[in-house]
């Protein structure tokens, strides 16, 4: 992780493929598991070498997952999630998002509303609040620089307000999450 406890690209391609083998709920064949990981990354991404150059091998040596009971560590074994690899998930769904719209940034949001409902209820409501508190942060970040430039010629303003217009409607919508999520968690108030 970096510094600021945000997941590395190495940590999102983790991230998505443990919670692929979580998501399955039963064993994924490895090729299949490398295969859906790709396919959902570069979906998010578009084409990366920094995302698509990290290898889920290491996934194995460091007894993340497994093959199923009975079967060997051939090339295409059915793979399982260890208990090791299901705290390793936990830990990298509950890890910070920073407050940008950068690629990497946009996969782990998507990959952590994918498997947000892996983890417990409470801990998906602080989830999707540290989600709304990054939204204001990136909101306060850019009305700042629209704030500084709104006197310049040009079009800066207008893709500014494009941008926090979308911004001001993604953090409305995780304000509804948040609410049903708190409804299902705290039903009987906080």
């Amino acid at each position: 992780m970096y510094a600021d406890n945000t997941l590395t690209p190495k940590e999102a391609v983790r991230l998505c493929a443990l919670g692929t083998l979580a998501q399955a709920g039963e064993g994924v064949r490895y090729s299949a598991l490398a295969h859906a990981a790709r396919h959902f990354m570069s979906r998010v991404t578009g084409p990366s070498l920094e995302l698509m150059g990290t290898s889920l091998e290491l996934l194995k040596f460091e007894g993340l997952i497994a093959p199923s009971e009975g079967q060997g560590m051939e090339d295409d074994a059915i793979m399982e999630l260890t208990h090791k690899g299901c705290d390793e998930l936990q830990k990298l769904l509950t890890a910070r998002v920073r407050a940008d719209s950068s690629d990497l940034n946009k996969l782990i949001i998507t990959l952590k509303f994918r498997f947000l409902h892996l983890l417990p209820m409470e801990e998906q409501c602080n989830q999707v609040d540290s989600l709304c508190d990054a939204a204001q942060a990136e909101l306060s970040r850019l009305g700042d620089l629209r704030d500084n430039h709104c006197e310049e010629v040009g079009y800066l303003t207008d893709w500014l307000d494009h941008d926090l217009d979308l911004i001001e409607k993604r953090l409305e919508w995780l304000e509804n999450i948040r609410n049903e999520l708190y409804e299902k968690a705290f039903p009987n108030g906080m």
